[in-house]
């Protein structure tokens, strides 16, 4: 007991603050990859990696030789495999890291016409869902989906309920896909989204409402569905997908998210800037 006291005391005595500083920092990288993965598929398949991490000593210890064997080779097969899996959740890590302040705040706007593309946005889903056309919008956030863009048509039209109406038009050519807003505006239609490959998605979901899902797996992009058979106002966000949306819920929640992301790239950006000027006065 006196031996491990001491190595304790001597532990803490070497301890300086840059392990401190080292200790956090890693804690908060290991924090916010949970956060990344949470109630993914990607946990699932973590919690069987750390399974086999903890059962590779205990096969070892008891002599299991065999499945020590398989269990070590299952685990070094699995470092790649675990990089294809894990493929959208490590674009959409990469894709934040690499967002610059600047350009958060560029992406940023003010709060009327904020609140004037939320209201003509929903005043044409609201239409949409009572006459049961099916539709699927998504709104460009702070990552670009230039991608999707590519797959449809470029419109870059001002934004307002009624055109949005009338590219959802049943035999139109531009209805069967996904219209995209950008910057207040309506910038493409007829696109096509990555659909969700998610197990766990809910069977009964159609091809619309797993491509909002694939499309906020991969981006930050709010997507908006409307049920072309009930009616049902739907929205994806960051892998979610939330239902049953009335006009005045959907446009509380479109701006609740749109103001706290805003927030949140300022705040960064403030941050990041008074670093610099702390970092040019000492220079």
């Amino acid at each position: 007991m006196q031996e491990l006291y001491t190595l304790l005391l001597n532990t803490i005595k070497n301890i300086s603050i840059w392990s401190v500083l080292d200790i956090l920092v890693v804690s908060f990288i290991f924090y916010k990859g949970y956060l990344l993965i949470k109630e993914t598929r990607a946990e699932q398949l973590l919690k069987g990696i750390v399974l086999i991490v903890l059962l590779i000593p205990i096969s070892s210890i008891l002599k299991l030789d065999m499945l020590n064997f398989i269990l070590n080779k299952t685990l070094t097969i699995g470092v790649l495999s675990v990089i294809i899996i894990f493929q959208p959740e490590i674009r959409r890590a990469l894709e934040h890291l690499g967002r610059s302040a600047f350009e958060d705040i560029h992406n940023g706007q003010n709060v009327e016409k904020r609140s004037e593309t939320v209201n003509e946005i929903v005043m044409a889903v609201s239409c949409l869902a009572e006459s049961k056309t099916g539709a699927l919008i998504a709104i460009e956030q702070g990552t670009g989906i230039g991608e999707v863009f590519a797959s449809g048509t470029i419109i870059d039209a001002k934004l307002s309920s009624n055109l949005l109406e009338n590219i959802f038009v049943v035999n139109t050519p531009l209805h069967d896909g996904a219209t995209i807003i950008k910057k207040n505006r309506i910038y493409a239609a007829g696109c096509v989204l990555p659909l969700t490959v998610n197990n766990l998605t809910n069977k009964k979901l159609g091809t619309r409402h797993r491509a909002a899902i694939g499309l906020s797996e991969n981006s930050d992009a709010l997507i908006i569905v409307v049920s072309e058979e009930t009616g049902v106002i739907s929205l994806a966000v960051n892998g979610r997908l939330t239902r049953n949306y009335d006009k005045e819920k959907l446009k509380t929640i479109l701006l609740k998210i749109m103001e706290n992301r805003d927030s949140k790239r300022v705040k960064t950006a403030g941050e990041k800037v008074k670093t610099w000027i702390k970092g040019m006065k000492k220079d």
